[in-house]
C-alpha cells in the first residue's frame, strides 16, 4: 500500500530532469523505446542531492511511501519517488503503463515473474533476481512486467519512478496484483 502526497515543491534538478523526460516522451517513440531513452535522462540525476527535498526522502514506517514529484499536465508521464525503509516491499503487481526505474539511494530486490498456466489456474514462475544498487537503472514496458520489490538492506532506499501514465490521478502505477502461487522472495 502507498499513500500519495500533494504536489511537492520543486528543485532545479528535477525540473531539469522533467524537462529531460518531456523532450524524450514528446517524441512519440514506441513504449520499450521511451523507457529506454528516459532511463538514459534519469541516469544523470540518480544520487544528487539537490534533486529531493528533505521531505521527499521521509518514508512511512507501516509501508513505503510514494511522493508524487511530477505529473504532466497533459497525463503523458509522471515522476515519482518511492522511500522504502529496510524490510518494506511491494505486492506482486504489473503496471498500467512502461516504466523506469533508477535507485538514487541504498539498495533495492526485485524479483521477476512469468504467468504461466497450471491446470484450470495459474501460477508466477520467477524468472529472475536483480539486485539495483544507487544510479541502477532499468525500464520496461508492458506485458511481462510482473514482479515484486523490496528493501533488503538495513538502511533506507529511495528510487525514482517515471511512468507513462498521470499517476496524481491514477493514484497508483499498478494495474493489478497478483495473488497466486508464486516462487517466494
Amino acid at each position: 500500500m502507498t499513500t500519495p502526497t500533494a504536489a511537492p515543491p520543486t528543485t532545479a534538478r528535477l525540473d531539469q530532469l522533467v524537462g529531460d523526460v518531456r523532450e524524450a516522451v514528446g517524441r512519440g517513440l514506441p513504449p520499450d523505446t521511451t523507457a529506454y531513452l528516459v532511463g538514459e535522462r534519469l541516469a544523470a540525476h540518480l544520487g544528487a542531492p539537490d534533486l529531493l527535498t528533505a521531505g521527499q526522502c521521509e518514508g512511512d514506517p507501516d509501508h513505503y511511501r510514494q511522493h508524487v514529484l511530477h505529473a504532466e499536465r497533459d497525463g503523458s508521464f509522471s515522476v515519482v519517488a518511492l522511500v522504502w525503509l529496510p524490510g518494506q516491499q511491494t505486492s506482486i503487481h504489473d503496471h498500467v503503463s512502461w516504466c523506469v526505474t533508477g535507485v538514487h539511494q541504498g539498495t533495492e530486490s526485485e524479483r521477476r515473474y512469468r504467468l504461466v498456466p497450471d491446470g484450470t489456474t495459474a501460477r508466477l514462475v520467477a524468472t529472475e533476481d536483480v539486485v539495483n544498487h544507487q544510479g541502477d537503472v532499468c525500464g520496461f514496458a508492458p506485458p511481462g512486467d510482473i514482479h515484486r520489490v523490496r528493501n533488503a538492506c538495513s538502511s533506507v532506499a529511495i528510487s525514482i519512478h517515471i511512468y507513462g501514465a498521470d499517476i496524481a490521478r491514477l493514484g497508483s502505477s499498478v494495474r493489478r496484483v497478483y495473488d497466486l502461487p508464486a516462487d517466494a522472495i
